[in-house]
């Protein structure tokens, strides 16, 4: 089965209902009085179906592993906060235990559709097409004029280098024009 919106895929789905489920209990107090400890989950939480979704748009197989690599990561540090969150007494162990097996199961899912699109094969590129530095396809557009060469011969800088007395400071010695190649300037 092919999912045509981010929304089909399990991991998105398991990700997205361990994010709501921890709103639900930093909504509550004693959990809801620690500000610090509610930004650090809802932000890791949060990061896991936002970066499924937002590897489900590159549209590329390798992209889309590359972000399911750091949704992983996010849900990994949101069991983090669980047992931050348990030895703080702002959860039971049943539900602890409950949101750490549903980050289990999403962590899961996400590994599986992250190997099932290592194993992928990129799409052929269309004639003429080109990959920007991000990946993504763009269209060769011709340029206005042809191509045109320099027909000046390149010239050398005659100055010989002079070298600074000390890293640092600037070299106060006037330049001198040489009258021939190769030889010392005179002060």
């Amino acid at each position: 089965m092919v999912a045509r919106h981010y929304r089909e895929l399990v991991c998105w789905q398991l990700s997205n209902e361990l994010k709501r489920r921890v709103y639900a209990f930093i909504a509550k107090p004693p959990a809801s009085k620690d500000f610090e400890f509610c930004k650090q989950i809802r932000g890791s939480a949060r990061g896991a179906p936002r970066t499924i979704s937002e590897g489900f748009g590159r549209f590329r197989p390798p992209e889309f592993a590359r972000y399911l690599e750091f949704a992983r990561a996010s849900l990994i540090e949101t069991q983090n906060h669980l047992d931050d969150a348990l030895d703080a007494d702002y959860i039971t162990t049943d539900l602890h235990h409950d949101l750490f097996k549903l980050a289990n199961r999403a962590i899961g899912a996400t590994t599986r559709l992250q190997q099932y699109l290592r194993t992928c094969k990129e799409p052929p590129r269309k004639a003429g097409e080109r990959r920007t530095p991000g990946g993504n396809p763009e269209p060769r557009t011709e340029n206005a004029q042809p191509r045109t060469r320099n027909r000046e011969p390149r010239t050398k800088n005659r100055e010989p280098r002079t070298k600074n007395p000390e890293p640092g400071t600037r070299n106060l010695e006037p330049r001198t024009k040489n009258p021939e190649p190769g030889t010392e300037n005179e002060r």
